[in-house]
């Protein structure tokens, strides 16, 4: 019964931590990027301070630089971004027409909705005499939706380099602040080994993916360009920006893609032409090159990226996906210093986990193995039971 309450507990803890994390969203957005930046750049800050530039100085830059990028890619997109929006009505007028054979192939179901129509809109009795009421919704531009989120955005985005510059300019601050508050010599070794292995695995997995990513939208709009795509330097900005969405992004890019080719080539043929060459791409990209290039020690399950991807983005939207795997990067290095974490640790890895310090390793493996082999229940179950030997595959 004790275990059971401990479990309850802990249930509504989880419950009421999601809400809180939903709930402050406005607010732990940008401290958690500030953070993840924070742990990324403290290498390049360690560094000019070893060679005597200040960190105050060193802070500044950063946050300029990054403040200049943000600036870059906005004035970059703004322009086909603009044109795109004010051709939109053309653009669902030639959707519409391009969609029209497909409506053809299901002319059933239009007679049968436009009879309905008819139902709808014929004699109804002694109802016919009432005033038919007509409701109308004015529903919100995208104008006035952009107005009115982008002094939130703005806001998010001036607080994030804020913090970022104290954080940066505080210089071992932080660090030492957060080792002094363990009390054991060894604790607080472990302490300031995770904190450094934290800079080395975020900066090394999102330096290999950011310059991944840079290619794969080079890759993009040189493609984009050549199949006569317009405004193909937007295509390759978000390939670029997408592609730190695990999954989403790619199929996001694709669909995009194909409805845009839709409104500027004729049939259908080259409109899949274009999203296969996208999703090649990507597949390209998501298979062979992010595995070579990105340590297979910060290579995640694919099921709980995915996962996570989906939870970050129920609670926090956009960059709540953004940020889903390097915060998976981030939990499973504390895993590996935290004791009794090693097994959670070990869930997150990808297909070749570090071995476990645990003397029942083996069995496990060999208890799976027999059970994988078996080719239905009754066989796995006295085989992982060891009273039977597993069938070897046909």
């Amino acid at each position: 019964m004790p275990r059971l309450a401990n479990w309850a507990v802990i249930g509504i803890f989880l419950i009421m931590g999601f809400a809180a994390v939903a709930a402050g969203r406005d607010f732990l957005m940008p401290v958690t990027m500030a953070i993840l930046l924070f742990f990324v750049f403290t290498p390049l800050r360690r560094f000019a301070e070893r060679r005597g530039v200040p960190d105050a100085l060193t802070a500044a830059g950063i946050t300029l630089s990054i403040l200049f990028a943000v600036a870059v890619l906005a004035y970059a997109a703004s322009g086909p971004i603009s044109r795109t929006m004010t051709n939109m009505p053309l653009i669902s007028t030639q959707l519409e027409q391009k969609f029209e054979n497909v409506r053809d192939s299901v002319a059933d179901l239009r007679d049968a909705a436009r009879r309905i129509d008819e139902v709808q809109s014929g004699d109804r009795g002694e109802d016919a005499a009432l005033p038919a009421i007509r409701v109308e919704t004015e529903g919100e531009t995208t104008l006035a939706s952009v107005a009115r989120y982008a002094p939130l955005l703005l806001g998010q985005v001036v607080f994030t380099l804020i913090l970022l510059f104290f954080m940066i300019a505080s210089g071992d601050l932080l660090y030492l602040k957060i080792v002094q508050s363990f009390d054991r010599m060894r604790d607080k070794r472990a302490a300031y080994l995770a904190l450094r292995e934290i800079e080395d695995s975020l900066g090394n997995y999102l330096g290999a993916i950011t310059i991944i990513n840079a290619g794969l939208g080079l890759a993009v709009g040189l493609a984009m360009w050549a199949w006569g795509m317009p405004a193909p330097l937007l295509f390759g900005l978000g390939a670029f920006v997408l592609n730190f969405i695990p999954y989403l992004g790619a199929i996001t890019g694709v669909i995009i893609a194909g409805l845009v080719a839709l409104v500027v080539m004729p049939g259908l043929f080259w409109p899949a032409m274009v999203m296969l060459t996208y999703l090649g791409l990507t597949s390209l990209e998501g298979q062979l090159i992010t595995p070579y290039f990105v340590s297979r020690r910060l290579q995640m399950n694919t099921v709980v990226v995915f996962l996570a991807v989906a939870l970050w983005a129920w609670l926090w939207s956009v960059l709540g996906m953004v940020i889903a795997v390097p915060v998976l990067v981030v939990m499973r290095v504390l895993a590996e210093h935290v004791p009794g974490w090693e097994k959670f640790g070990n869930f997150l890895a990808g297909d070749t986990p570090p071995a476990l310090t645990d003397e029942d390793e083996d069995e496990a493996r060999d208890l799976v193995e027999a059970g994988a082999e078996a080719e239905d229940g009754e066989t796995a179950r006295a085989a992982t039971a060891g009273l039977v030997d597993p069938p070897s595959p046909a």
